[in-house]
């Protein structure tokens, strides 16, 4: 197959369609997940959400399954991937070229480390669009990714058809 045949698409199947009442039960969890994360901002006057955070929703609970949902992935991925971001910013600056090599270092260290979590990869982006401290690693990328877990394992576990996590570390 030529380079360019690729582009066609190998077809497959599309993956069949979420019943209505897994939307709706995913709906409500990422809404009890971004309130929560929303209230405790507003209350306790501390940063707790990160744009990243809508995404990892999306996969906590429309797909609890998906190793990318897992405990250690979510965790470790924002931790370690806003980490990188905030070294890249402090260390080489806030240049085009130094917010590429955070997210080409973000995405290679979640591979080494088998901690892949697709939205954290957004997390150095942010971290350079902000220009925010180090103290944003804490807040909220470790305590926001943590609050998260925390309510997919209560949630998720309501569920029959569903025991979350797959796996912890």
């Amino acid at each position: 197959m030529n380079y360019l045949e690729k582009f066609k698409g190998q077809g497959v199947e599309l993956p069949p369609k979420s019943s209505i009442y897994e939307i709706a039960f995913a709906w409500l969890g990422g809404f009890i997940s971004i309130f929560i994360i929303g209230y405790l901002t507003k209350s306790y006057d501390n940063l707790l959400v990160m744009g990243s955070f809508g995404a990892s929703c999306v996969l906590l609970f429309g797909f609890p399954k998906s190793p990318f949902s897992q405990p250690r992935n979510v965790i470790l991925g924002h931790f370690l991937s806003t980490f990188i971001g905030l070294g890249f910013l402090h260390i080489l600056g806030n240049e085009y070229w130094s917010m590429a090599l955070a997210l080409a270092t973000a995405i290679a260290v979640m591979l080494a480390t088998n901690t892949v979590h697709p939205p954290a990869g957004s997390n150095p982006l942010i971290v350079f669009l902000l220009g925010v401290n180090w103290d944003y690693l804490v807040f909220p990328s470790l305590i926001g990714a943590i609050i998260l877990v925390i309510v997919a394992l209560f949630y998720n576990n309501l569920h029959k058809n569903r025991a979350y996590p797959q796996y912890w570390f």
